[in-house]
This record gives C-alpha cells, structure tokens and sequence, in this order.
C-alpha cells in the first residue's frame, strides 16, 4: 500500500518499496496459484541436492551481482557453489564446470548473449541447467533442465528499466533454494559455526561449554557440607555462588550472594549448605549456543549458569561476563 506523502523524495522512496513489496507478494501469489512454478522449486531443490559437484552460478549485470550474492548463500549454508563470470568462462573458466557440476542461470529476459557460450558448453557437456528468468519461452529457458519462471513484476525505475525489482525478485528465489536446501540437509547451527567462525556471527555461534570454566575451577560442595566452606568456596573461585552436589555427584542445589543474605545471623557459618540453598537451580546443557545462555541469564536476571549433563552432573559454569569477552550479546 502507498504511502501517500508530499515531499517528491520520500513519495519516490515509498513508491520504490512499494514495488518492491508488490514484486514479493507477486512471487508468493503466483507460488501459490501457479502448479509449474512449485514443481519448479521442488525438482530445483531435488536436482541440486542429488549432484555430487558444486552449483556454479551466472549471470551479467544486476543478475551478476545477485548471482554473487546467491552463491555466497549457498556456499555459507552448506552447498558447495561459486559464480562465474560469463565473460571470463568464455575465456577460459569454462573449465572450471565439470560434469557432475550444476549451473544456475541469471536471467530476467532470458536472452542474455554472454550467456550463450555457457548453455552451449553445459549442452555439451550433459551439465544440468536451472535458469531463473521471467521469459518461459526464452532461449535460456527453454534450453534449460529446469526452467524457474518468475512473474513479469514492473520496476521501481519510472522508465522500466533499472533492474529494480526483477534483482529483488531473483535474491528472493536465491535465498528460497538455499534455505530449502539447508532444511532438506538438517545443516544445523553447529554446521553454521564451521562456515562463519569469525565476526559477530561466529560469536552468536560459539557453544556454552567452549567458554565455560570446567575442572577445579567450579565451586561445588557436597551435601552436608558447613557454610563455612561454602563462603570460602564462593570467595575463592570469584564467582560469587557454589553449587551443591548429592551423593551421585548430581547438582541439587546453588547457594548466592543472596541466599546469604537471607539466612544472615550469627549462627549462619554453622548451618550446613542443605539448609540455605535455593532448590531447582537453573541450569544449562554444554550444547547449549552461547547466545541462548546470554537470553537466558538475562531474562531470569541472573549471572551464572552451571553446565550439567543428561543426568544433572555439573561439568562446567558460566558467568555473563565470560559471554561479554566473547562479544555474545
């Protein structure tokens, strides 16, 4: 919907997005309505997810740059893919594409002339083709394995011809494949970590116990224990809490700072740690992302977590300020 406003830019802006988001919904619609279209996308999904080799993406132009951008999704979600320039495997980088590659082709017309020395070559070949175009009855298109036809939507540009929202409309198809890929494979978060270890993102990706302290370093004591050594443990280990342990060595119980403060009196060093602590500790496992673990101690106001495993046995604690050194936040 059209927001209608005075100033010449903005009511250019807002009729700029709002092509754009009408390109979208027209995709989605025509996915919806348009029986071709969904078989398209399915044996694209399949096709790809059968080949041995990598998914080789081209296109020129605007479709180039989305084409850049598609293969960078893939290759970071789990498919191995590159681009490749028409121009440049015209001169040499056909020989980059082998037989049991996949090619995916850019094309909004599709007759792009660069590309034409690519068809032929995966013609010759048997190198299957799954184009993206707007043009069923193209060159391309009807040259290829898999024909992915999308809408004929306007531009943004008032004169048709700035690829605007037909480059909208191509990313939102590449990024379609690579998710459907990547939920077809079960590519976990885990998975995500190996392809994006650095930056922020390889920070949200980083799992508890990779930045939880572990060993000698966890402050536990027994049940039974006196509040003495449950004072001394919590000054020691500078975490300001002790966890307590039953006798198979499962954690049933966390004494704070304010748990001290509560049972406060003379007579607090001679209870033992069964009598102050607080029951139900909260608790995580060492599999848990790091990024969770911050959402966590955030919502429930707290500043540590112990790491536990499947039968409750405490292997490791995390304090908000270990997460804070990783850059999670």
């Amino acid at each position: 919907m059209n927001v209608v406003v005075s100033d010449p830019i903005l009511a250019s802006i807002s009729r700029t997005i709002a092509t754009a988001a009408d390109g979208i919904n027209a995709l989605a619609g025509c996915l919806e309505d348009n029986a071709a279209l969904r078989r398209s996308f399915v044996d694209a999904i399949e096709l790809v997810a059968s080949k041995r080799g990598r998914v080789v993406v081209a296109g020129v132009g605007k479709s180039g740059h989305i084409g850049r951008k598609i293969a960078a999704t893939l290759a970071s979600t789990g498919t191995s893919a590159y681009f490749v320039h028409p121009t440049e495997a015209s001169h040499g980088d056909l020989g980059m594409i082998t037989a049991e590659d996949l090619l995916i082709l850019l094309s909004w017309s599709g007759e792009t002339v660069e590309l034409g020395n690519v068809l032929t070559y995966a013609k010759r070949f048997n190198v299957p083709v799954i184009s993206v175009t707007s043009n069923a009855d193209s060159t391309i298109a009807r040259n290829s394995t898999i024909p992915v036809v999308l809408p004929k939507v306007p531009e943004a540009c008032p004169h048709g011809l700035a690829p605007t929202t037909s480059a909208m409309l191509q990313l939102a198809v590449g990024d379609a494949l690579a998710i459907a890929l990547l939920e077809r494979r079960g590519f976990s978060a885990e998975d995500f970590k190996t392809f994006h270890p650095g930056g922020k993102l390889g920070s949200q990706l980083l799992l508890a116990h990779e930045l939880a302290h572990s060993g000698e370093a966890v402050p536990l004591l027994p049940i039974g224990s006196p509040m003495s050594e449950a004072v001394i443990q919590m000054s020691s280990k500078g975490f300001g809490v002790v966890g307590v342990v039953g006798g198979d060595g499962e954690l049933v119980g966390v004494i704070t700072d304010g748990d001290l403060r509560r049972h406060m009196s003379q007579s607090l060093l001679l209870l033992t740690v069964e009598t102050v602590m607080s029951h139900m500790p909260r608790v995580i496992t060492p599999g848990m992302l790091a990024s969770a673990a911050m959402e966590m101690m955030q919502s429930q106001k707290i500043t540590v977590l112990f790491l536990v495993d499947d039968v409750g046995r405490p292997s490791g604690i995390l304090h908000v300020h270990d997460l804070l050194r990783a850059g999670v936040a």
